[in-house]
């Protein structure tokens, strides 16, 4: 009987931790069913309210949802829609892309090397301050426009939130976790790889969700100034010829993009960096 007793006490532990995980997976289940009801609830009054106004005014200044719908269609069925958002997709892409190729790895060589640091520091705040869209007719003066104009603009928008945020957090690494490493005989290439670059994981997620929202705002600008291509050339185009409906299709499709691009970023931070998840939950 006794010799028993510690296997009673470990099934009764056992038992108890399985309760308390079924526990927590029920209040995250009835967490979410509740965060979607909030949110279908505030869509469906937020639908409601803007088809009551939009019906309501002159339909050259605002349009209702069931009109939209009806140009959203419209567009889907001819296959204009379609086409110039893969336009814009491919340039987002490709400036997005060269933003996060060159930003991480020189914000890494940025925070490790001083003489680095003094040499493009002035340069990054400068261009990081600049309103980019004063730029936007030089660049196209030099660049001309096409696809590579369009890729620059937004390379330009996203690659300084994801440069700073990235220095900023291999530059917050704790001194001990570096002495640490190198105590143990962690090589210059170890500890970065093992040490610092975990740690500025973060970081990186973090500039990078800024960067997807600051390259939607470039592609759109981009698109309004160079070829006729791209949502923003459907919007302007619609804009243009008092098409408030057509108008507003590429707007939401913008829109819908950045809710689900932002969203894949921080699903991507939970699965590279869940322990930043678990620090910032109170």
């Amino acid at each position: 009987m006794t010799a028993s007793t510690p296997q009673v006490a470990m099934a009764t532990m056992e038992d108890k931790r399985l309760a308390n995980r079924e526990r927590i997976r029920k209040a995250r289940r009835r967490s979410r069913i509740a965060a979607w009801s909030v949110r279908l609830a505030s869509l469906a009054i937020l639908l409601g309210i803007w088809q009551w106004y939009g019906s309501s005014v002159n339909p050259i200044l605002f349009a209702p949802p069931t009109k939209i719908a009806r140009a959203f269609g419209t567009l889907i069925s001819d296959g204009t829609l379609g086409h110039a958002l893969v336009q814009s997709l491919t340039v987002f892409g490709i400036g997005l892309g060269a933003a996060i190729v060159v930003a991480i790895p020189l914000a890494l060589v940025w925070a490790r090397y001083q003489v680095v640091d003094w040499a493009i520091q002035g340069y990054v705040n400068a261009l990081y301050a600049t309103p980019l869209v004063a730029l936007v007719p030089l660049l196209i003066l030099w660049f001309g426009f096409g696809t590579k104009a369009k890729a620059i603009i937004i390379f330009l928008f996203a690659v300084f939130p994801l440069l700073i945020n990235t220095y900023q957090g291999a530059r917050s690494v704790e001194r001990g976790l570096v002495e640490v490493a190198r105590s143990f005989g962690c090589k210059e290439f170890a500890t970065w790889r093992h040490v610092v670059l975990p740690s500025a994981v973060p970081f990186v997620a973090a500039g990078l969700n800024l960067a997807v929202g600051r390259a939607l705002v470039g592609m759109i600008i981009a698109e309004f100034y160079t070829s006729a291509s791209g949502l923003g050339y459907m919007v302007l185009s619609a804009s243009n010829t008092f098409q408030t409906a057509k108008m507003f299709v590429p707007i939401l499709v913008v829109m819908a993009l950045g809710v689900f691009l932002l969203g894949l970023t921080r699903t991507l931070k939970r699965k590279v960096s869940p322990w930043s998840e678990q620090e910032g939950r109170l």
